[in-house]
């Protein structure tokens, strides 16, 4: 059993949790999103629990019609800071944008929290798809949607050389001969493109692993084609086993077009679980959560994913209107599977509004049944592990770690400690090669 292939297994702490009205749940912490005890108290237990990591999400534009955790919560790598002084061994994960931001102040700070954490640092790399973002940045216009993949990729090009900057052994700290570091063992990027022109060095040293363990949510086709060349873990919202094993067999065969060993490349399904001590009670879980939206919420919800696109002014109970390649912009795979599954299931617009907000996925029932149904999609594979982004929160994460995750250790599926202290040991992953000592290694043959 010491060589069965294990879970991976993250946590989306998302304040109250992803359902639009988890805040109005009878065990939810409004504040969750900027109360740093509660942040702790979670992740303490992740930790407890030999999870892989916890991830905390992030977005550049709100409105009054935004998710309410989305409305007042931190920026998520000073969180990390915070919480790397309270842990050890698991991972801590968050997400910055690509196209709101520059290689050079991204670099230093993601190496700065790998360092500060010991090498447990992981980033989730977005392009941002709300349209609005651009008038919080000074932008004439957002950027569109292939275009901000065309400069994420040269943004992880300069960024990957800037970790680079350092050999492992470039600081010397040799006090008798006054070296404070080799300078033949130093490197500047001098990076010019398209989008982006950097000299580098960085002015921080690798860290214990190298460099953050790099994580991608794409499902587009740029999107693919981005996770496949750059990822370490990719996360995705695939509605059955089928399609998680397309998505699963695609993007591995994409990675290894490009050279790369998939074996090195993490797909992690979203998982959203929902556990009673019976079928009926997970489904009055269920019912529970559904009935705390209401149709206004559910609205403003399925809008933000088409850019804040108003469906008032649309009939509520006929079918889901026409909108063509609206919303492509933004989140092109979530917006077509939206308007995808309106048409195979003839839903009206009340109908697919309720279903965004809350779900119905493979994970609800009994621990028993939820764990059958993780170790189906891990034994097909559809799946390397999962995000676990509970609807509530606390509730949801205590009841998956107490009740489902002690059945997928039973089952030697999960492990009982923890391999390494940096996250890429724990995810099994290869620390990267710094390339200018693997080059000097290949010219000495």
């Amino acid at each position: 059993m010491t060589n069965q292939r294990k879970l991976r297994l993250g946590a989306f702490f998302s304040g109250t949790g992803s359902n639009m009205a988890s805040w109005r749940h009878r065990e939810a912490v409004p504040d969750g999103p900027i109360n740093l005890q509660y942040y702790r108290e979670l992740t303490r237990k992740a930790e407890a629990s030999k999870l892989d990591f916890v991830f905390f999400g992030d977005g550049l534009y709100i409105s009054e019609k935004s998710h309410p955790i989305f409305l007042n919560r931190f920026e998520p790598l000073t969180l990390l800071a915070a919480l790397a002084m309270d842990t050890t061994h698991i991972g801590l994960a968050a997400t910055l944008s690509t196209t709101y931001s520059e290689p050079f102040t991204v670099a230093r700070q993601f190496a700065s929290i790998d360092h500060i954490s010991n090498g447990r640092a992981g980033w989730n790399i977005v392009t941002s798809p709300l349209e609005g973002s651009a008038l919080n940045y000074s932008r004439p216009e957002h950027p569109a949607h292939d275009l901000r993949y065309a400069m994420a990729d040269e943004f992880l090009e300069v960024t990957k050389g800037l970790w680079d900057s350092w050999e492992d052994d470039a600081f010397l700290f040799d006090k008798e001969k006054g070296a404070f570091f080799d300078p033949d063992k130093m490197h500047r990027v001098n990076y010019q493109g398209e989008f982006y022109a950097v000299t580098g060095p960085l002015n921080i040293s690798r860290s214990r692993q190298g460099r953050p363990v790099l994580i991608q949510a794409g499902s587009s086709e740029a999107g693919r084609t981005f996770a496949a060349r750059h990822a370490d873990v990719i996360f995705t919202g695939q509605p059955s086993l089928e399609a998680s094993k397309q998505f699963y067999d695609d993007v591995k065969g994409r990675a290894a077009a490009q050279g790369r060993n998939p074996g090195e490349i993490l797909i992690l399904p979203g998982c959203s679980p929902i556990v009673g001590t019976s079928p009926e009670q997970a489904e009055e879980k269920y019912r529970e959560v559904a009935g705390l939206v209401v149709i206004e919420d559910a609205l403003n919800y399925l809008g933000r994913y088409f850019n804040d696109l108003d469906f008032t002014r649309f009939p509520l109970d006929e079918p889901f209107p026409d909108l063509g390649d609206f919303g492509r912009n933004g989140w092109e795979s979530a917006t077509d599977r939206l308007k995808q599954l309106a048409r195979e299931e003839n839903l009206t617009l009340r109908q697919l509004a309720l279903r965004t907000t809350t779900p119905r996925h493979q994970f609800i029932g009994t621990p028993s049944q939820v764990a059958d149904t993780m170790q189906a999609w891990f034994e097909a594979g559809a799946a390397d592990g999962f995000m676990v982004n509970n609807a509530v929160l606390p509730a949801g994460f205590h009841d998956f770690i107490d009740l489902v995750l002690p059945l997928l250790k039973e089952r030697g599926l999960f492990r009982t400690e923890y391999e390494a202290t940096t996250l890429h040991g724990n995810l099994g992953l290869p620390i990267p090669a710094n390339r200018y000592t693997a080059a000097r290694g290949v010219e000495r043959g």
